[in-house]
Protein backbone atom coordinates (compact mmCIF):
# COMPACT_ATOMS: atom_id res chain seq x y z
CA UNK A 1 0.00 0.00 0.00
CA UNK A 2 1.15 3.58 -0.60
CA UNK A 3 0.22 7.20 0.01
CA UNK A 4 -1.22 7.61 -3.48
CA UNK A 5 -3.82 4.95 -2.74
CA UNK A 6 -4.70 6.64 0.54
CA UNK A 7 -5.15 10.01 -1.16
CA UNK A 8 -7.31 8.46 -3.89
CA UNK A 9 -9.59 6.82 -1.31
CA UNK A 10 -9.83 10.02 0.73
CA UNK A 11 -10.60 12.19 -2.29
CA UNK A 12 -13.23 9.73 -3.56
CA UNK A 13 -15.01 10.06 -0.21
CA UNK A 14 -14.70 13.86 -0.28
CA UNK A 15 -16.16 14.02 -3.80
CA UNK A 16 -19.29 12.06 -2.85
CA UNK A 17 -17.89 8.86 -4.42
CA UNK A 18 -17.57 10.50 -7.84
CA UNK A 19 -14.31 9.09 -9.23
CA UNK A 20 -14.30 11.47 -12.18
CA UNK A 21 -14.37 14.47 -9.85
CA UNK A 22 -11.77 12.84 -7.58
CA UNK A 23 -9.46 12.30 -10.56
CA UNK A 24 -9.83 15.93 -11.64
CA UNK A 25 -8.99 17.15 -8.15
CA UNK A 26 -5.90 14.93 -8.05
CA UNK A 27 -4.84 15.76 -11.63
CA UNK A 28 -4.87 12.14 -12.71
CA UNK A 29 -7.08 9.75 -14.69
CA UNK A 30 -10.31 8.19 -13.49
CA UNK A 31 -9.20 4.63 -14.40
CA UNK A 32 -6.00 5.21 -12.44
CA UNK A 33 -7.95 6.20 -9.35
CA UNK A 34 -10.28 3.22 -9.68
CA UNK A 35 -7.39 0.79 -10.16
CA UNK A 36 -5.48 2.13 -7.14
CA UNK A 37 -8.54 1.79 -4.90
CA UNK A 38 -9.18 -1.78 -6.05
CA UNK A 39 -5.52 -2.69 -5.45
CA UNK A 40 -5.72 -1.33 -1.90
CA UNK A 41 -8.94 -3.26 -1.25
CA UNK A 42 -7.31 -6.45 -2.52
CA UNK A 43 -4.29 -5.94 -0.29
CA UNK A 44 -6.47 -5.31 2.76
CA UNK A 45 -8.85 -8.13 1.89
CA UNK A 46 -11.96 -5.97 2.32
CA UNK A 47 -14.20 -3.72 0.25
CA UNK A 48 -13.79 -0.08 1.20
CA UNK A 49 -16.64 0.91 -1.12
CA UNK A 50 -19.82 -0.95 -2.06
CA UNK A 51 -20.43 -0.79 -5.82
CA UNK A 52 -23.21 -0.96 -8.35
CA UNK A 53 -21.48 -1.95 -11.53
CA UNK A 54 -18.47 0.32 -11.78
CA UNK A 55 -20.01 3.08 -9.69
CA UNK A 56 -19.25 3.54 -6.01
CA UNK A 57 -22.47 3.58 -4.01
CA UNK A 58 -21.43 3.90 -0.36
CA UNK A 59 -18.59 3.40 2.11
CA UNK A 60 -18.77 0.00 3.77
CA UNK A 61 -18.51 -0.54 7.53
CA UNK A 62 -14.88 -1.70 7.35
CA UNK A 63 -14.32 1.11 4.88
CA UNK A 64 -15.29 3.65 7.55
CA UNK A 65 -12.51 2.31 9.80
CA UNK A 66 -10.08 2.46 6.88
CA UNK A 67 -11.09 6.08 6.25
CA UNK A 68 -10.33 7.00 9.87
CA UNK A 69 -6.86 5.45 9.64
CA UNK A 70 -6.17 7.13 6.29
CA UNK A 71 -7.18 10.49 7.76
CA UNK A 72 -4.66 10.05 10.60
CA UNK A 73 -1.88 8.84 8.28
CA UNK A 74 -2.25 11.71 5.80
CA UNK A 75 -2.54 14.24 8.59
CA UNK A 76 0.72 13.00 10.08
CA UNK A 77 2.39 13.08 6.66
CA UNK A 78 1.38 16.74 6.49
CA UNK A 79 2.78 17.27 9.97
CA UNK A 80 6.09 15.75 8.92
CA UNK A 81 6.32 18.23 6.07
CA UNK A 82 5.61 21.12 8.42
CA UNK A 83 8.28 19.93 10.86
CA UNK A 84 10.75 19.79 7.98
CA UNK A 85 9.73 23.24 6.80
CA UNK A 86 10.09 24.74 10.26
CA UNK A 87 13.53 23.39 11.03
CA UNK A 88 14.95 23.97 7.57
CA UNK A 89 13.78 27.59 7.69
CA UNK A 90 13.22 28.54 11.32
CA UNK A 91 11.64 31.97 10.90
CA UNK A 92 10.27 31.94 7.38
CA UNK A 93 7.40 30.45 5.42
CA UNK A 94 3.74 31.29 4.94
CA UNK A 95 1.07 31.60 7.60
CA UNK A 96 -2.33 30.87 6.06
CA UNK A 97 -5.25 32.43 7.90
CA UNK A 98 -8.90 31.70 7.14
CA UNK A 99 -11.30 34.33 8.39
CA UNK A 100 -14.36 36.44 7.66
CA UNK A 101 -14.31 39.90 6.11
CA UNK A 102 -15.05 41.62 9.43
CA UNK A 103 -12.14 39.93 11.20
CA UNK A 104 -9.77 40.58 8.28
CA UNK A 105 -10.80 44.23 8.00
CA UNK A 106 -10.99 45.30 11.64
CA UNK A 107 -9.27 42.75 13.92
CA UNK A 108 -6.31 41.23 12.11
CA UNK A 109 -4.32 44.24 10.81
CA UNK A 110 -2.55 44.95 14.14
CA UNK A 111 -1.70 41.30 15.00
CA UNK A 112 -0.53 40.69 11.42
CA UNK A 113 1.67 43.79 11.52
CA UNK A 114 3.17 42.73 14.86
CA UNK A 115 3.87 39.22 13.58
CA UNK A 116 5.56 40.59 10.47
CA UNK A 117 7.66 42.87 12.67
CA UNK A 118 8.89 39.90 14.71
CA UNK A 119 9.14 37.47 11.76
CA UNK A 120 9.86 39.61 8.67
CA UNK A 121 10.47 36.52 6.51
CA UNK A 122 7.01 35.08 7.22
CA UNK A 123 4.45 35.78 4.51
CA UNK A 124 0.77 36.08 5.39
CA UNK A 125 -1.93 34.52 3.21
CA UNK A 126 -5.47 35.65 4.05
CA UNK A 127 -8.40 33.49 2.89
CA UNK A 128 -11.79 35.15 3.42
CA UNK A 129 -15.16 33.42 3.47
CA UNK A 130 -18.25 32.60 5.48
CA UNK A 131 -17.66 30.88 8.86
CA UNK A 132 -18.53 27.47 7.38
CA UNK A 133 -16.00 28.11 4.61
CA UNK A 134 -13.42 29.06 7.25
CA UNK A 135 -13.97 25.69 8.93
CA UNK A 136 -13.68 23.84 5.62
CA UNK A 137 -10.40 25.61 4.79
CA UNK A 138 -8.98 24.41 8.10
CA UNK A 139 -10.18 20.85 7.56
CA UNK A 140 -8.78 20.83 4.00
CA UNK A 141 -5.40 22.20 5.21
CA UNK A 142 -5.82 25.34 3.12
CA UNK A 143 -5.27 27.33 6.31
CA UNK A 144 -3.54 26.69 9.63
CA UNK A 145 -5.56 29.05 11.80
CA UNK A 146 -9.15 30.27 11.52
CA UNK A 147 -10.92 33.19 13.18
CA UNK A 148 -14.69 33.69 13.14
CA UNK A 149 -17.69 34.15 15.41
CA UNK A 150 -20.20 31.67 14.01
CA UNK A 151 -20.05 27.90 13.48
CA UNK A 152 -16.43 26.97 14.27
CA UNK A 153 -17.21 25.18 17.55
CA UNK A 154 -19.70 22.90 15.74
CA UNK A 155 -16.92 20.91 14.02
CA UNK A 156 -15.56 17.96 16.01
CA UNK A 157 -12.30 17.89 14.03
CA UNK A 158 -11.47 21.46 15.01
CA UNK A 159 -10.01 22.71 18.26
CA UNK A 160 -11.63 26.06 19.06
CA UNK A 161 -10.70 28.58 21.73
CA UNK A 162 -12.56 31.76 22.72
CA UNK A 163 -10.53 34.78 21.63
CA UNK A 164 -12.45 37.90 22.64
CA UNK A 165 -15.98 39.14 23.38
CA UNK A 166 -17.79 41.77 21.37
CA UNK A 167 -21.27 43.23 21.03
CA UNK A 168 -23.40 44.52 18.19
CA UNK A 169 -23.90 48.25 17.68
CA UNK A 170 -26.83 50.16 16.20
CA UNK A 171 -25.79 52.81 13.66
CA UNK A 172 -28.13 55.47 12.28
CA UNK A 173 -28.12 59.07 11.01
CA UNK A 174 -27.39 61.64 13.71
CA UNK A 175 -30.89 63.09 13.45
CA UNK A 176 -32.71 59.74 13.51
CA UNK A 177 -35.52 59.51 16.15
CA UNK A 178 -33.92 56.40 17.71
CA UNK A 179 -30.75 58.39 18.36
CA UNK A 180 -32.74 60.66 20.68
CA UNK A 181 -34.19 57.86 22.84
CA UNK A 182 -32.72 57.49 26.30
CA UNK A 183 -33.54 53.78 26.42
CA UNK A 184 -33.68 51.65 23.26
CA UNK A 185 -35.77 48.48 22.98
CA UNK A 186 -35.96 45.73 20.39
CA UNK A 187 -39.53 46.83 19.76
CA UNK A 188 -38.24 50.27 18.75
CA UNK A 189 -35.68 48.77 16.37
CA UNK A 190 -38.16 46.30 14.86
CA UNK A 191 -40.29 49.20 13.60
CA UNK A 192 -37.45 50.48 11.40
CA UNK A 193 -36.06 49.07 8.12
CA UNK A 194 -33.00 47.10 9.23
CA UNK A 195 -29.67 46.75 7.44
CA UNK A 196 -27.45 44.03 8.84
CA UNK A 197 -25.35 40.96 8.14
CA UNK A 198 -26.16 37.96 5.99
CA UNK A 199 -27.52 35.10 8.16
CA UNK A 200 -24.23 33.16 8.15
CA UNK A 201 -22.03 36.10 9.20
CA UNK A 202 -20.92 38.09 12.23
CA UNK A 203 -23.30 37.02 14.95
CA UNK A 204 -26.45 37.27 12.84
CA UNK A 205 -27.81 34.16 14.58
CA UNK A 206 -27.79 36.01 17.89
CA UNK A 207 -29.65 38.95 16.34
CA UNK A 208 -32.36 36.68 14.93
CA UNK A 209 -32.74 34.78 18.20
CA UNK A 210 -33.10 37.98 20.23
CA UNK A 211 -35.95 39.27 18.04
CA UNK A 212 -37.60 35.83 17.90
CA UNK A 213 -37.53 35.58 21.70
CA UNK A 214 -39.62 38.77 21.79
CA UNK A 215 -41.86 37.43 19.01
CA UNK A 216 -40.74 40.30 16.77
CA UNK A 217 -40.17 40.16 13.03
CA UNK A 218 -37.80 42.95 12.00
CA UNK A 219 -38.05 44.36 8.49
CA UNK A 220 -34.76 43.42 6.86
CA UNK A 221 -34.16 46.02 4.16
CA UNK A 222 -30.71 44.77 3.16
CA UNK A 223 -28.27 42.00 4.11
CA UNK A 224 -24.51 42.22 3.55
CA UNK A 225 -21.28 40.51 4.59
CA UNK A 226 -19.35 43.77 4.85
CA UNK A 227 -19.75 46.26 7.71
CA UNK A 228 -18.66 49.13 5.45
CA UNK A 229 -21.50 48.29 3.06
CA UNK A 230 -24.00 48.36 5.93
CA UNK A 231 -22.75 51.79 7.07
CA UNK A 232 -22.87 53.11 3.50
CA UNK A 233 -26.53 52.19 3.04
CA UNK A 234 -27.41 53.63 6.45
CA UNK A 235 -25.89 56.92 5.26
CA UNK A 236 -28.08 56.71 2.15
CA UNK A 237 -31.18 56.51 4.34
CA UNK A 238 -32.27 52.92 3.63
CA UNK A 239 -32.67 52.16 7.33
CA UNK A 240 -30.83 51.69 10.62
CA UNK A 241 -27.90 49.28 10.73
CA UNK A 242 -26.60 46.65 13.11
CA UNK A 243 -22.86 46.13 12.84
CA UNK A 244 -20.11 44.49 14.86
CA UNK A 245 -18.54 46.58 17.60
CA UNK A 246 -15.08 46.51 15.96
CA UNK A 247 -16.56 48.08 12.80
CA UNK A 248 -17.13 51.35 14.68
CA UNK A 249 -14.59 51.02 17.50
CA UNK A 250 -11.56 50.49 15.25
CA UNK A 251 -12.95 52.64 12.44
CA UNK A 252 -14.76 55.51 14.19
CA UNK A 253 -17.71 57.13 12.44
CA UNK A 254 -18.45 60.79 13.16
CA UNK A 255 -21.42 61.20 10.82
CA UNK A 256 -23.52 58.43 12.38
CA UNK A 257 -25.06 57.93 15.81
CA UNK A 258 -23.88 54.72 17.49
CA UNK A 259 -25.63 52.84 20.32
CA UNK A 260 -24.43 49.60 22.00
CA UNK A 261 -26.81 46.63 21.85
CA UNK A 262 -25.13 44.18 24.22
CA UNK A 263 -27.94 44.58 26.75
CA UNK A 264 -30.52 43.70 24.08
CA UNK A 265 -28.74 41.13 21.93
CA UNK A 266 -26.19 39.69 24.35
CA UNK A 267 -22.45 39.29 23.85
CA UNK A 268 -20.73 37.39 21.05
CA UNK A 269 -17.51 35.39 21.25
CA UNK A 270 -14.98 35.39 18.44
CA UNK A 271 -13.16 32.08 18.30
CA UNK A 272 -9.79 30.98 16.99
CA UNK A 273 -9.65 27.47 15.54
CA UNK A 274 -7.09 24.88 14.46
CA UNK A 275 -7.39 21.46 12.88
CA UNK A 276 -7.27 18.85 15.64
CA UNK A 277 -3.96 17.00 15.72
CA UNK A 278 -2.22 19.33 13.26
CA UNK A 279 1.39 20.35 13.84
CA UNK A 280 1.65 24.10 14.43
CA UNK A 281 4.82 26.02 13.68
CA UNK A 282 6.14 28.24 16.45
CA UNK A 283 5.08 31.50 14.77
CA UNK A 284 1.49 30.19 14.58
CA UNK A 285 1.47 29.94 18.38
CA UNK A 286 2.91 33.44 18.58
CA UNK A 287 0.21 34.78 16.25
CA UNK A 288 -2.47 33.21 18.46
CA UNK A 289 -1.02 35.10 21.42
CA UNK A 290 -1.20 38.35 19.46
CA UNK A 291 -4.92 37.88 18.80
CA UNK A 292 -5.96 38.16 22.43
CA UNK A 293 -4.43 38.48 25.88
CA UNK A 294 -6.60 35.48 26.83
CA UNK A 295 -4.70 33.18 24.49
CA UNK A 296 -1.24 31.83 25.27
CA UNK A 297 1.03 29.45 23.39
CA UNK A 298 0.77 27.05 26.34
CA UNK A 299 -3.03 27.13 26.25
CA UNK A 300 -3.12 26.48 22.49
CA UNK A 301 -0.61 23.63 22.87
CA UNK A 302 -2.71 22.01 25.60
CA UNK A 303 -5.83 22.24 23.45
CA UNK A 304 -4.06 20.80 20.40
CA UNK A 305 -2.74 17.81 22.37
CA UNK A 306 -6.13 17.06 23.88
CA UNK A 307 -5.31 18.02 27.48
CA UNK A 308 -8.20 20.45 27.36
CA UNK A 309 -11.13 20.50 24.97
CA UNK A 310 -11.96 24.15 25.34
CA UNK A 311 -11.25 27.20 27.42
CA UNK A 312 -14.02 29.37 28.77
CA UNK A 313 -13.70 33.14 29.04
Amino acid sequence: MNLHQFRFVQEAARRNLNLTEAAKALHTSQPGVSKAIIELEEELGIEIFARHGKRLKRITEPGLHVMQSIEIILREVGNLRKIGDQYSAQDSGTLSIATTHTQARYVLPVPVAKLREKYPKVNISLHQGAPDQVAKMLLDDTAEIGIATESLSAYEDLVTLPCYEWQHMLVMPLDHPLAQLERLTLEDIAKEPLITYHPSFTGRTRIDHAFAAKKLQPRIALEAIDSDVIKTYVRLGLGVGIVAEMAVKDDPVNDLAVRPLGNLLGMNVARVAFKRGAYLRHFVYHFAELLSDRLTANLVAKAMTGHINDYEL
